[in-house]
């Protein structure tokens, strides 16, 4: 889970019009070159306009941003896909269950240590071919995962893939951004994040049920075949796009003092701190319960609500975003608490996945957005810490579900995910002025 653009969502590229006279500038006679040179800079920033009539509108580039919602979609399931998995994993490794789910800890753990430096270092590399390095990075670690039998060598490809993810969270949504006219730019972003809900409705709960059918291994090969798919599908379709020049690259601490940005990092930690102390164990919560069984169900389940939950937040995100905020985190509290106290119902566990999947479903997006928005003129800076805190939390997750599940059991996921969302309420509650304001988001 987790995601940063590449350019500043604040920021205001000029309509078609004006990136052709902007083009048409770089070729001015040298006397103008400093006016030409400022043009570029703009036009380069911008979308490139589609040819057609004056006054033609550009519409979406959807099959360059299908193929970044699956980019999204790989990230997103090499990253969940052992929650599913865990006890057929732990079983064919030779380690505990707790010790296995430490495979979602350690692909978040090899974002959170290395997304900052990797960005820096790769800030001036053009877009597409840092996307295909980040997707070829995945094909060998999932292909590692899947034939290793050592749970040290496990544990190095899933660092591998962290490692390619945070590559690609570092661009995946910028990216969508610039593809668009400035009017669709939110809506193209919806379209790219929309592969992480799909990971979650389509992606675990099928990975779980060709793993039961079949074998574990196989779930990562699959993995493997769809993003070699993926990097021709990119490589044909997907528009390239610069890197940042030296002076436009995101300042960290410049990011951390405007007022806002903050709040919404703080929510961001403990939110997907609380979500991932539950969901990196659910197989082994829904074992405890006697469900087991349907473990792909109760995913199918949480996954289908959160694409409801990202339509929904797709649709009001513009105006609304503090209180679809706030809507989230009580659902996913609501979920909680069904799960802390009527688990041992059948249908009140299927009810609370339903409400956490639609709770969860849009959390991404929302974060992401109060991220550029609070961050102004530094969101980029902003995205990349949210990146890095957002794998943090992950690592941090995966461990303390682990403690807690050797501790006090499973039972105790639900409470601990109840407790922490109190503070994330208050916070969102208090941040009124910035971070998340009434009314929403601009495009």
């Amino acid at each position: 889970m987790s995601t940063a653009p590449d350019t500043a969502p604040n920021s205001v590229p000029p309509d078609a019009t004006e990136a052709t006279e902007a083009t048409k500038a770089t070729k001015a006679t040298e006397a103008t070159a400093a006016t030409a040179a400022t043009a570029a800079t703009a036009a380069t920033e911008a979308p490139p306009p589609t040819p057609g009539a004056a006054g033609e509108r550009q519409g979406l580039p959807l099959l360059a941003l299908l193929a970044l919602a699956t980019a999204v979609f790989v990230t997103s399931l090499t990253e969940t896909l052992p929650a599913g998995l865990l006890p057929a994993m732990s079983g064919d490794l030779g380690v505990s269950t707790s010790a296995t789910g430490q495979t979602v800890t350690v692909y978040a753990l090899g974002t959170a240590l290395t997304a900052i430096p990797l960005t820096a270092a790769t800030a001036g590399w053009r877009r597409k071919r840092l996307l295909l390095v980040s997707m070829a990075g995945f094909a060998a670690a999932n292909t590692v995962t899947a034939v290793s039998s050592e749970y040290g060598l496990t544990m190095a490809a899933r660092f591998v893939a962290g490692v390619a993810a945070g590559l690609a969270w570092a661009l995946l949504a910028g990216y969508a951004r610039r593809l668009a006219p400035e009017r669709l730019q939110g809506r193209a972003i919806a379209v790219a994040m929309a592969g992480i809900p799909v990971a979650l409705s389509l992606g675990v709960p099928a990975g779980t049920y060709l793993g039961k059918v079949t074998d574990w291994r196989v779930a990562f090969l699959a993995m493997t075949g769809l993003t070699v798919l993926l990097l021709g599908w990119i490589a044909a379709a997907v528009p390239d796009q610069p890197g940042h020049r030296a002076g436009e690259r995101p300042g960290m601490m410049r990011a951390l003092r405007v007022p806002g940005v903050a709040a919404v990092l703080f929510v961001t930690l403990v939110f997907v701190l609380a979500h991932t102390v539950l969901y990196a164990y659910v197989a082994a919560f829904l074992d405890d319960l006697g469900m087991g069984d349907r473990t792909d169900l109760v995913l199918l389940e949480f996954g289908a609500a959160s694409l409801l939950g990202i339509w929904v937040v797709g649709a009001r995100i513009h105006r609304q975003l503090r209180l679809l905020t706030l809507a989230g985190a009580l659902l996913v509290a609501v979920a909680a608490a069904l799960l802390a106290v009527l688990a041992d119902h059948t249908a009140f566990v299927h009810l609370a996945a339903v409400l956490w999947g639609l709770g969860w479903g849009g959390v991404p997006t929302l974060l992401q957005t109060a991220a550029g928005e609070a961050g102004g003129a530094q969101a980029d800076g902003a995205q990349a810490m949210l990146v890095t805190l957002w794998n943090v939390a992950m690592a941090a997750g995966g461990v303390l579900g682990g403690v807690l599940l050797d501790a006090a059991g499973s039972g105790s996921f639900p409470w601990t995910l109840l407790a922490l969302l109190v503070p994330v309420l208050v916070v969102v509650l208090r941040a009124r002025s910035h971070g998340f304001p009434p009314g929403g988001a601009e495009t």
